[in-house]
Parts: structure tokens; sequence; C-alpha cells
């Protein structure tokens, strides 16, 4: 444990982005004192959350590392997921549906193009070609073409009469549509851990190494992470609505941009990692299979979660610019990994797609909260 311990202080002195570990403590003392500098507690915020999800991805590795790529990208989606959905559930609490929505809608996106293309560009820099398995890929990439249909269905049904049906209606049909969502992930998860699990191997060998930390002290820091991200995010969440006014950005950009970055961040850490020590089946299973874990598990569980701590119960009616961008994700995510095969460009085709939704939701944010 003591060897383990000091690994873990040797890699934040040794990490720049973790010295940034010195703001969680400051942004704990402006709140208490300065409860009413919702801007500069929002920026403290988000630089604070992300060497947490960057340290949250470094005690993760040790338990991925003991695993094939496979079941250790399902575990860095998972653990990668805890910054998103704690933030998720402060917005839920707080009642802001909008960001809620936002951020889910952020997350799915910056995972399939952000992540993804990103990992495909740092690979294929320091590597011609890198192959990976195309079979693990389909499957995350049919099951988020799944999860986009349920979240466009309640917008395109026809209206149910007076607005009272239409509104209860559309919450019966998202908490109907939210169980089958669930259950179609446990069904993926059995198929490709278990029944059919020889199909989704590594589609190549690479020295993985050995665990930087022991496991105990890898599920320590995991719980000591994930209490301080979850009183950060109260934070962020309290301020966010006056700072975003403040600096001229809707709930709707902060959550799909700013939230969904510093949410992957730890992902993105772990993602761009295995891409560069050629593993990109480890980026890939990490990319698509936090997006699809976040539209078939996280987004559902959430809607079911709004009868208990939410104001009101939240429904899956995400605003149409939204499940445009999530269905062009999917789709642009499909036919890029279509082959096994890449190359840095294809990291490139994929950023472009991404930097393009970026821009307009900035210059024209949506207009129907």
């Amino acid at each position: 444990m003591a060897s383990g311990l000091s690994a873990l202080l040797k890699e934040i002195r040794g990490n720049v982005v973790l010295w940034l570990l010195v703001l969680v403590p400051v942004v704990f003392v402006v709140e208490r004192l300065h409860p009413e500098a919702h801007t500069l507690l929002f920026l403290l915020s988000v630089l604070a959350l992300v060497p947490l999800a960057t340290l949250l991805s470094h005690a993760t590795e040790s338990v991925a590392a003991k695993t094939g790529d496979a079941v250790g990208g399902l575990i860095n989606a998972t653990l990668g997921n805890l910054t998103e959905l704690i933030i998720a559930l402060a917005a839920l609490r707080a009642g802001q549906y909008m960001l809620v929505k936002a951020s889910i809608a952020g997350a799915i996106v910056t995972n399939t193009l952000f992540m993804l293309g990103a990992s495909f560009l740092i690979g294929g820099l320091k590597h011609h070609v890198q192959d990976y398995n195309r079979v693990s890929a389909r499957l995350q990439t049919s099951l988020l073409f799944i999860a986009t249909i349920a979240m466009l269905v309640p917008s395109i049904v026809p209206d149910a009469g007076s607005a009272a049906a239409s509104s209860k209606f559309t919450q019966e049909l998202s908490v109907g549509l939210s169980m089958l969502l669930i259950g179609t992930y446990a069904l993926g998860l059995f198929f490709s851990l278990k029944s059919h699990r020889e199909f989704f191997g590594s589609a190549e060998l690479a020295e993985h190494g050995e665990a930087a930390l022991p496991l105990g002290l890898s599920l320590a820091t995991l719980a000591g992470v994930t209490v301080l991200v979850a009183l950060v995010s109260e934070i962020f969440i309290e301020s966010v609505q006056e700072a975003a006014v403040t600096l001229g950005l809707t709930p709707a950009f902060v959550g799909f941009i700013v939230v969904a970055l510093v949410g992957g961040a730890a992902e993105m850490a772990a993602a761009f990692a295995g891409a560069s020590k050629n593993r990109l089946d480890l980026s890939v299973g990490i990319a698509l299979g936090s997006a699809s874990q976040i539209a078939l598990f996280v987004a559902p569980t959430l809607v079911l979660l709004s009868y208990v701590l939410g104001p009101t119960p939240m429904n899956l009616l995400f605003w149409p610019g939204a499940v445009v961008m999530m269905l062009i994700s999917t789709l642009t995510a499909f036919l890029t990994t279509s082959t096994g095969r890449s190359a840095w460009f294809v990291g490139v085709l994929l950023l472009m797609v991404y930097l393009i939704f970026a821009m307009t939701l900035y210059l024209l944010p949506p207009g129907g909260q």
C-alpha cells in the first residue's frame, strides 16, 4: 500500500493536469465566503472537475489492466460515467431538466465523435494503420441507434389531443421506453460478455503493462474522488444558470459541450492513452461503450429516478436538434467503424462533424427550452 501511495503521489507530481487538484479546496472556500460569485464558482468548479476525472481514470486503470480490452473498456466506461451521472443527478434534484437532457445528448455526441475521433487521430499519428474488432464496434453503434430511435419517437408521435393528455402520454411513453432501453442494455451485456464473448476479443495483442496502483488503493481513491466530484458538482449546478447568462451561454450549450467534455475527461484520458499504445480496441470500447451506456442505461435511469429525486417527472422528449445530432453521430460512427481499420484522417473526419455541431450550438442555440 505504501509503494502504491508513493506511485499515486508521483503521478500527481508528474501530471500537470493533476496540479489543478489544488483548486478543489479553493472551490469550497470561495463557495463559503462568496456564494454570490456565480461566474467565478462556475469556472473554478469546471477546472476542478477536470483533474478529479483524470484521477478517477488513473484509479480505474489498475482494475481494467487485469481484464481483457472488452471488459476493460466496459469498466472504464462505467466508472468514467460516474462524473456525468453525478452532475446529472445534481441537476435532476435542482429541476434543471434542460441541462440534464443537454448533458445526456452532449455526452453521446462527444463520445461517438470527439473521443473516438481524437483516439483515431492520436493513434494514427503514432501508428500508420491500426486494427480493432469491428464486431464490437458494430454492436455498440447498433445499440446507440436503438436508443436514438427511442429518443426520437416522443417528438414525432401525433398529438394526443389536449395539453394535459399529451403530457400524460409523453410521460407514460417515456417510462415504458426507459424500461425497454435498460432491458436492451442488459441483454447486450449478456450477449457480448457471456453468450457470444468469443466474437469480442481484441483485434491485436499488445503489452498491457502492470497496474499502476494496488486494487485496495484504487478503490479508496475511487471512493474519495466520487465524493469530491459530487460536492463540486453541486456547486457547479448552483452556479451554472447565472454564470451562463453572464457568459452569454445557454444551458443547452453548457450541457452539450462543457459538461460533456469535463465529465468525459476520465474516459478520454484512458481512451487516448490506449490509442497511443496501439490498444485501439480499448479506445473504441471506451468511446462507444460509454455512449451506449449513457443512452441505454444512464438516460432511462434518470427518467425513473426523477419520480423520486426531481420536483416533477422527467421525460425523454428532447428538442429536435439534439435528436438529429445524436442520430447523425451514431450513423457517422457506424460508417467509420465498418472496416475495423483506422488511420489518422478518419479521426479528422469525426472531429470535423463534432466541431460543426459545437459551432452551431454556440452561434445558434436551440430556441425551445
